[in-house]
């Protein structure tokens, strides 16, 4: 008999060439998956509420995966951990769960925090964890251009040329732009997002911010419904999955 156990993973992107396993390179799947299977000797897959790219980070990604074995929630975290070091992944809680709960098909909606250090000193510490942006930027007009995307739209311009969703329609709930000191934050929420849809939105918006756009011109660019419209998109540094939502 299965069973199904969630969990709340926090990881560093740097190492990794995405959430996903990869033929071609460490991923956070893959590191999940191999732990799990030397704490119980099976081949288990590790499904995630989302699919996060080479170097973008996570607070708070949801997952889950059905073992045979019996163990509890509380030695299988701590058994994870263990066999997880030294990579730069952590599992925060484990929980039992129904067997129709589902890490990605339950979610109801996700949110991600992008962090820019607007500072001409180059970073230390948050090397790989902050887009560093040395040209002053204007938050306020960062966020009038960020009030233009909320809502129902399609995002094709903001859209990968690989993503492989079926429609590029979404619906944006949040974009807040957030200043303190040198410091501005993005916050998106969304029911699910495009692939490439947070960083295109914040490189747009940081182009505002440098006074090489207007809040018009992200409008625009929106509308036309073009990838080669698009003007920037940000690194994957400062990306962080920050919360998945789930029926109580």
């Amino acid at each position: 008999m299965l069973t199904r156990f969630a969990l709340t993973v926090e990881y560093d992107g740097r190492p990794f060439m995405g959430w996903q396993r990869q033929p071609h390179g460490p991923s956070v799947q893959g590191a999940l998956e191999a732990a799990v299977r030397a704490i119980t000797g099976e081949t288990v897959a590790v499904h995630a509420a989302g699919r996060t790219d080479a170097g973008v980070h996570a607070l708070a990604m949801r997952a889950h995966c059905d073992i045979a074995k019996p163990i509890d929630a509380f030695r299988l975290r701590e058994a994870l951990n263990a066999r997880l070091r030294p990579a730069p992944v952590a599992v925060l809680a484990c929980d039992m769960v129904a067997d129709d709960w589902h890490a990605r098909f339950s979610c109801l909606g996700r949110a991600y925090e992008y962090r820019i250090v607007n500072r001409r000193a180059p970073l230390t510490w948050e090397r790989g964890l902050a887009w560093q942006v040395p040209q002053p930027l204007d938050a306020m007009a960062m966020a009038m251009a960020a009030a233009m995307l909320v809502g129902r739209h399609d995002f094709t311009t903001f859209r990968s040329a690989h993503c492989q969703a079926d429609s590029p329609v979404r619906t944006l709930d949040r974009l807040e732009v957030i200043h303190a000191g040198d410091r501005i934050a993005v916050i998106a929420a969304a029911r699910s997002f495009l692939h490439h849809q947070v960083r295109s939105m914040v490189g747009c918006l940081a182009l505002v911010g440098m006074g090489r756009w207007t809040p018009d011109d992200v409008a625009t660019a929106l509308a036309a419904r073009d990838r080669a419209r698009l003007g920037l998109n940000a690194p994957p540094d400062g990306l962080f999955f920050t919360d998945a939502v789930y029926l109580d």
